[in-house]
């Protein structure tokens, strides 16, 4: 297992994780591979963790919005730590670049809400498109 800083070649690794989740689902072309590139490259920084050479989480935080943009691990990969070391390396760069307060929204009654409350975030609200909206203080 190696994690590492994400760069351009990595992205469509990146996706093909994000398509495979069983929860927290990308159902439509929304957010597209080209979409990546500004959040790792220009507005944020994204990280990847390899097994055997293939991408299988990876996280991003943007330092704009002051969030976790993505945060994902192929389903045959968890269990492992995976998500709890690119979170803390995402959360720790988002604080190194001066934010005092990040945020970040997941869908309700899932294991990514249980994880982001176990990792300290405070839910804030229920959004209008019915994702839970939740902050993390330095």
């Amino acid at each position: 297992m190696l994690m590492r800083q994400a760069r351009r070649a990595d992205i469509p690794g990146m996706h093909r994780v994000r398509k495979a989740v069983r929860e927290n689902r990308l159902t439509s072309s929304v957010i597209r591979e080209e979409h990546y590139v500004p959040e790792i490259e220009v507005t944020g920084r994204g990280w990847v963790i390899e097994d055997e050479g293939e991408i299988v989480a990876f996280g991003i935080g943007n330092r704009d919005t002051q969030s976790i943009w993505a945060l994902f691990v192929d389903p045959d990969h968890e269990g492992k730590g995976y998500g709890r070391r690119l979170h803390d390396a995402v959360v720790d760069w988002l604080f190194s670049q001066g934010l005092q307060r990040i945020w970040l929204c997941t869908e309700p009654g899932t294991r990514a809400q249980r994880f982001y409350e176990a990792a300290g975030w405070s839910f804030q609200r229920v959004l209008p498109d019915g994702e839970n909206y939740y902050e993390l203080s330095q």
